[in-house]
This record gives structure tokens, sequence and C-alpha cells, in this order.
């Protein structure tokens, strides 16, 4: 079973709805214009039910087979979010929104989504229902883990539920699987620094934070480096620092803002424990105040062995042995479809998209999305609902 032809036969239309949400980028919990559109074609589909306002802006589309007499369901999840990115692709179809635009594939998600819904609407070749679950909020705000407290698998009860992202460090077409841990655990950190504005010709007079800034980013290296076991897996970077606004003032205040990373829940115990240590005991050594916040994001990821399985065999099915291929490690990226994962069952797969060196990455102003992918995704979504609920008989 390739990738279905009724499929391909829409791939032009599909193509048009992707370009189409990258021209509308919406932020986290903004996503207003892209779940009403979400939700009209699911309708114009034929679903049985579309559900939306879940987590403000989700969509949940509910899909019933020929045969619904086996009771049992599965839920296919995409996001819809775009990012805070001023768009440099020069795409015909660029953001119309300075200062937004689909950095991550979202809106690639969402297509193959819709077209695995329109193939599953049309042809109903399966026992049971299928949920198709369209998620705000994937960057930063954990849509996922709103759509779980909101009651998404009470309200639409599943045996297991799948996600998919693409990859473009991956050659198109190709799917990556493996048990386990598939994406890091995250948080976020912030640091205000509070030492004491002069003069920069006569620093003795004050307390400069740009200095204790400087000990504490090269501090902070060091929490992995000789705190963490080489073969276990920990990240903290900063990111940004912001202090001064001229050149020979030295500033009150500096603030950094940075990311933690890990796999294994005593390794994120230990890199908050000692990122707290390592800012409050410097600021103290240079006689300033420092305030330090370690922000739990998302829990890792980690990949139900069955499911992950059952996602990779439906993935031969539609691309054959040779394409699908087990990931030798696992990314330190994150991803809030962790805490659909905590709650049931499930799998999260990467497909390539890479065209090549000239590709951008993901959250770069001048990644796109590759379109040639597209039925390959809407495929192996609808070939999990039809191996995963076959018909009897």
């Amino acid at each position: 079973m390739p990738v279905h032809n009724r499929i391909a036969d829409f791939h032009a239309e599909m193509t048009a709805w992707r370009r189409d949400f990258h021209e509308h980028p919406e932020l986290a919990f903004e996503e207003v214009r892209t779940s009403s559109v979400v939700a009209d074609k699911l309708r114009e589909f034929g679903c049985d039910e579309v559900v939306t306002g879940i987590a403000k802006t989700g969509v949940v589309g509910v899909i019933r087979g020929n045969n619904a007499a086996s009771g049992r369901a599965i839920g296919l999840r995409a996001d819809m979010d775009a990012l805070p990115i001023l768009e440099e692709t020069g795409a015909p179809y660029a953001s119309k929104t300075p200062g937004k635009m689909h950095a991550c594939g979202h809106d690639g998600h969402t297509t193959m989504l819709l077209g695995a819904a329109k193939y599953l609407a049309e042809t109903r070749n399966f026992d049971g229902t299928v949920y198709v679950i369209f998620q705000p909020a994937e960057e930063n705000f954990g849509g996922g883990e709103v759509m779980v407290k909101e009651g998404l698998f009470e309200r639409f009860p599943m045996e297991r539920v799948f996600g998919l992202h693409n990859w473009p460090s991956i050659p198109a077409g190709i799917f990556a699987w493996r048990e386990g841990p598939v994406m890091a655990a995250v948080a976020n950190l912030e640091v205000t620094i509070t030492g004491k504005g002069a003069h920069g010709a006569m620093p003795h007079n004050g307390n400069d934070p740009i200095v204790i800034a400087a000990a504490m980013v090269q501090a902070l290296q060091s929490i992995v480096a000789r705190n963490v076991e080489p073969v276990d897996a920990g990240v903290i970077t900063i990111a940004h620092i912001n202090g001064g606004h001229t050149y020979n003032v030295i500033p009150e205040t500096v603030t950094m803002l940075g990311t933690a990373r890990w796999f294994a829940p005593e390794i994120g115990d230990l890199l908050e424990k000692r990122f707290l240590e390592t800012v409050a005991g410097i600021a103290a050594a240079f006689g300033a105040q420092a305030e330090a916040k370690f922000i739990r994001l998302y829990p890792a990821t980690i990949n139900e062995v069955e499911s992950v399985h059952i996602a990779a065999d439906a993935a031969r099915a539609v691309q054959g042995e040779a394409r699908v291929l087990p990931m030798p490690k696992p990314t330190m990226g994150g991803e809030d479809f962790s805490f659909m994962l905590n709650a049931k069952d499930g799998a999260y797969l990467m497909l390539g998209g890479g065209r090549g060196e000239q590709d951008a990455s993901l959250h770069h102003p001048k990644y796109d999305f590759n379109d040639e992918i597209l039925p390959v995704g809407a495929s192996w979504w609808a070939s999990l609902a039809e191996r995963l609920l076959p018909r009897k008989g």
C-alpha cells in the first residue's frame, strides 16, 4: 500500500491549503482563522462531528467507519501555531503578517492531517472511530497539556494517539522512529541580576551586573560538564542577555534568558538545583542580588514501544522498508505532544522533508515546508487508521 492514490489525486489541493495557512500565520492560542478554516474543511469533508473551542482554538473532527461495531477508536494529532519570526523566504505565499511565520512546518502538519481526514471521511474503510485532533499552541505554551486537562481523552475515548513532525535534516519521504525517548523535556530559564549603576569610567562606584552575568554564563556551562554523567543527556544554554543602553554607563540590572533540556527526570531535578544554586552563589560572591526562575514547560516525549512499532509498520506500508529507518538517537528539541503520550499510549514519528544542503532548519526565517511530502504524511495517518481499525469480513 504505497501513497494512497486518492490522496495523491488531491496533492495540488493540499498544496494550496498549506500555502494559504503559510500566508496567514497565527501564534499560540491565537489560531482563530486557522481553526475556522480547519473546522469548515472538516464539515465540508463530511465528518460526523466537528468540535471546536477545546483549549480555546483547538478542533477535533470525528470520523466513524463504515462499521463501528468494534467500538474501537484512535487519535491523530497535528499542531497549528506559528512562531514570532520575521519571514525571509521570499516565497510568493510568504507570511502576510510581519513578525509571524510558519517556521516549524505546522502549516504542513495541519494540511497533512486534513488530507487524511478528507480521505478517511470519503472511504471510511475501517471499523471504529478516528478522531483528528488539531492542537493549538505547541510552541512554548503547552496547548497539548491544556487539551488533556480539558478532557480530550474523556470526551473522545481512544486507545492510542499518534503524532508526526517534519524534519528537514532527513531526506524527503523517509520516516524515522525510535522506542522510548524521542524528544527532550524543556524548561525556560530566567535570571534578573541587580547590581549598582555607575559611570563606565568610574566602575569602582558601582557593582557591574554585566560582569556578574559574564561570570554566571561561564559557570552555568559547568553544570552539565561537571555534574551530569557523560553518558546521560543534559543541556543548559543562555540565549539572551539584555543590559545597558549606551557606551559608558554601567546599568543597574541585566536580564538573561535561556533553556534547559534533559530526558531522565533526575537529570531535570539536578539541572534545576544546580542552576538556582549557581546563580545565587555567584550573585552573593559579587555582593549583588539575583532572581532566578527554572520554569518547566514540557516533559520528555517518550514513545510507547508497541505503538511506535505500529506507527513504523504503517510507514512501511506507505514508503517501503528501505525508507523507514530507526533514529540512532533522540533530539534535544522539545514537543508538547509529550503531555498526550503521558496520558495515553501512542507514538511520535519524524518525516523527512530535506531537499538538499540549501534547506533552512526549523525555526529559521528562511525555512519553508516541503510540499512534496504532503501526500506521504497524509497517507501514513490514513494507513494507521485502516491498519489499526481493520474492517471485518
